[in-house]
This record gives C-alpha cells, structure tokens and sequence, in this order.
C-alpha cells in the first residue's frame, strides 16, 4: 500500500505534515477489484431457478472484493407489512426470499437511495433493511433521518476496508429525509439531491414566454431578470442558444453530500459513490449538464468510483485521476413480475384492477411508457434498456489498472415470466453493446478495446486526466 507521501490527492494535515483526520487516498492492497452492476429490479429470488446464462454472468463476480448494485425494490411480505405508497408510479416489491437470493449472487453492497425506496412506506422501507442486515450486505442512502441516510456504510475486504454513499437525484418529495428542526423530529427517508431544473429556450421564444407571464393575471411586475421566467407549475426558463435542460444542484445538499463523502473516506481505504437519477430523461444518452463536474468535485472529495444508476440504459465512462466514473450502468435485473400493484396505479392507465391483471398492467407501463419525475413520457421497450455490461475494475499501487466491461442482455424478448434476467451476450450483441459504449464514451476521451467480446481500458498506474 501507498504511502500519504505517494499520492497525488491531498489530505487533512498539521502544519508538521503528520496525518491527523485520515487521509482521503486510497489505501487498498493491489488486485482490490470491484465490481459494479447499474439497477437491480426484480420480484423473486432467481439463483435456483431456470435461467440459462445467469450462472456465467454471476462468476464474474466471485474474484471481486467489493460486488455492487442499486437494489430499486423493497424486500417485505405484503400480505403483512406495508401498503402501497408510490404516488401513481410503479410499485415495486419483492419477496422476502430476495435477501438471501443477492447475497448467494455475491452482492456485498447495494445502494438504497431512488425513487423507489418508499413505494411501500416507511415499513417496506424498515422491512428492506433488515432482509439486508440478515443478509450481510451493506447498504447506505436510506434512514430514520437525513445523517443516517447520508453517512457512509462499510464493508470489511481482505484488500481493505470498503465504504459506500448513496444518494438520489431523482425521488418522491416526501421520501427526502430530515433531521431534527427544535423540537420537530426528523424524518425517515433518503439521502437527496435537490436539482432546479430549466428549460432553456432560444431568444425569441423567451421573449414570447415572458410577454405571456406579464400578461397573466395576478402576475405583479418585480425586479426579476429577465434571463429567467417563472410560470405556473413550477415550470423555469432560460434563455439559451439551443433548446434543452440545464440543472442547478442544491449548494446545502451538495456540501452535505460532499462531506460524508470525506468522512467515508476518512474511515475507509476504499469510498463508492452513487447517484440514482433520471436526468434530463430516461431517453437521453447523454447525463445532464451538472454531473460531469460534480463527479469530479466527488472524486477530489474521496470518491474511488463514482456510479450512476436510473436512466435504465447505458451511458459514457469517465477516468478521471485514475478513477472510474460510470455516467449510467443500466439495468442489471429488469424483470417486468411486479405484483401487486396498487389500486391508483390502475387507475393511472385507465385499467380496472376486477378485470385487468398486474401483467397487462405492467405491459402497458413498459410499451407505452409512464410519465418520469421529470415530466416526460419514456417508453422502456427499446432493446438499449435489456442491454447492459458488468463493469470490473482492478486497483493496481492504488489507482485503476484495468477495467473489463463484460456485455450482457436481459432476454427482451423472451416470454413475459422470464425476461428481465441477465445473460452474457453473444458475439454480435456483445460488439453492439460495446461500440456503443465506445461511442459514448469518446467525449470523455476514454478508450475503449474489444477483445474476445469483453471490453478493456488499461491504464498505467498514474493515469490520470
């Protein structure tokens, strides 16, 4: 292992140079290696059932010290814990047998911030976190308050000491944890990042938006600027040359989240951070305009690898001071066996729950879309949503030495009882899958190499950019 003198990251210090808080540098032996999976949704236990491939994909696990992925579901007994309370999105729940199913998987860490962590309350929220704990496996974003929530979790490795943050960009309103206000309790949620979200729009159609505000009734003229209009609904605008979204991170969440990302470090050898998000929408290939400098202000903070999950397809690789940045990793587990569903969720698609089964249900919602957090219809048929990869990264005199991408499909269109559940994909997928990760990735000048259907990016040991 390094010592603080190797390093290139800077650490809390005396004036005399001795380390006194922790040193936020990685501090594993070589060969630690994580390996890192994007969104984990799934109803029942899968190990010992028929899923041709799924043993071949869970091998490439066995080598890792740390196994990661975003477990968006809730572990409970329905029939009597919890009751729906997603607010009209998809209800999302799984057998109790799902415990000891992800740690036979050899899933040692999952994240628990998203925007599914309250679909059934706070008892299905308490009920997943003891099916974990029974389980070993760690997990971090979820809590009774907003510093449970947003502090670090740890994992003990034979190459050093794991830690992990988890935190959701995406999510209900009422999911946000609090803490204590004078004699208000706290609030049991998840560990959030509030975004302001705009949409921007050329100069002439800005100017028209604002004729409109000043025209509306009840609208009193202020000292606004005039680069910004304000409508009804929340709905902000800004003037821009192309039309699109841009984000404004919430400077209270952001220093909150930073600091439990140096404490975690502080306490660990090694910190992985994720962010479950959806923006700017589950159609966009693209990550929304303030991830890639908040990534690295993660990074420089502590972060040894920064993982996104939500978008539900994959998006570019970052390596940024010998550091992987996964701007979105997918789905792992897409299985489309959601039941039960509650009575507002049918009632959302106009279905009759006396006639309609959880299925058709579920068909509609993959095939015609749901509306996002972010208020926009996204369709989740397309086969970039059963295509993923298994990332592996390696560590090498404490930096990355090499990170293998291993494609892998989730039987789209396989019968609706057992699609959803991941295999390696064959040769041509497997080239289709990478060569757009190739393409995705080229703006953050990250090579990637195709052999033997795996992808590959080597690094030196103080590749750095």
């Amino acid at each position: 292992m390094n010592s603080p003198d190797d390093n290139t990251r800077p650490s809390v210090q005396q004036d005399d140079g001795i380390d006194t808080v922790g040193s936020i540098e990685t501090n594993v032996a070589d060969g630690f290696t994580m390996a890192a999976v994007g969104d984990l949704l799934l109803a029942r236990p899968v190990t010992k059932g028929h899923h041709p491939g799924l043993a071949d994909v869970l091998r490439i696990f066995h080598e890792a010290d740390v196994t990661f992925g975003n477990l968006e579901t809730n572990i409970l007994d329905v029939q009597s814990k919890g009751c729906p309370q997603a607010e009209c999105a998809a209800y999302c729940v799984s057998a109790p047998e799902l415990g000891p199913d992800l740690k036979a998987m050899g899933f040692n860490m999952v994240s628990r911030a998203n925007n599914h962590t309250l679909d059934w309350g706070l008892e299905g929220m308490r009920e997943t976190s003891r099916a974990l704990d029974e389980n070993g496996i760690v997990h971090a974003g979820a809590g009774e308050n907003l510093a449970q929530a947003g502090a670090a979790r740890f994992l003990e490795t034979a190459r050093g000491r794991a830690a992990l943050v988890s935190f959701a960009a995406s999510f209900k309103p009422m999911a946000r944890a609090c803490n204590a206000a004078g004699e208000a309790p706290g609030r049991a949620g998840l560990n959030a990042l509030r975004l302001t979200k705009s949409i921007v729009v050329p100069p002439a159609i800005f100017e028209s938006l604002r004729r409109l505000r000043d025209m509306l009734p009840g609208f009193k003229p202020s000292k606004q600027e005039r680069s910004c209009v304000v409508l009804e609904f929340e709905m902000k605008f800004e003037m821009g040359e192309k039309a699109g979204y841009c984000f404004d991170a919430d400077p209270r969440d952001v220093a909150d989240i930073l600091r439990n990302v140096r404490r975690g470090k502080q306490f660990s050898d090694f910190c992985i951070v994720t962010n479950h998000g959806h923006q700017p929408g589950e159609w966009s290939q693209e990550s929304p305009d303030y991830e890639q400098s908040f990534a690295r202000k993660l990074i420089d903070s502590g972060a040894d690898a920064y993982v996104v999950h939500g978008p539900h397809q994959l998006r570019g690789i970052e390596i940024y001071k010998g550091r992987p940045i996964f701007y979105s990793l997918g789905n792992f587990f897409c299985e489309d066996l959601r039941t039960p569903a509650g009575a507002d969720l049918f009632d959302a698609y106009g279905k009759d729950p006396r006639v309609h089964t959880d299925a058709e249900l579920t068909v509609d919602e993959v095939a015609i879309g749901y509306p996002t957090l972010e208020g926009i219809v996204a369709p989740l048929s397309d086969a970039v949503y059963y295509e993923s990869v298994v990332a592996v990264s390696r560590f090498e005199q404490n930096q990355l030495a090499e990170l293998r991408l291993y494609p892998i499909e989730l039987g789209r269109l396989k019968r609706f009882a057992n699609r959803g559940v991941p295999r390696l994909a064959a040769a041509p997928q497997a080239r289709v899958i990478l060569e757009r990760l190739q393409k995705l990735s080229e703006p953050f000048g990250t090579q990637i190499a195709i052999e033997n259907d795996v992808g590959v990016i080597s690094l030196k040991p103080d590749a750095s950019i």
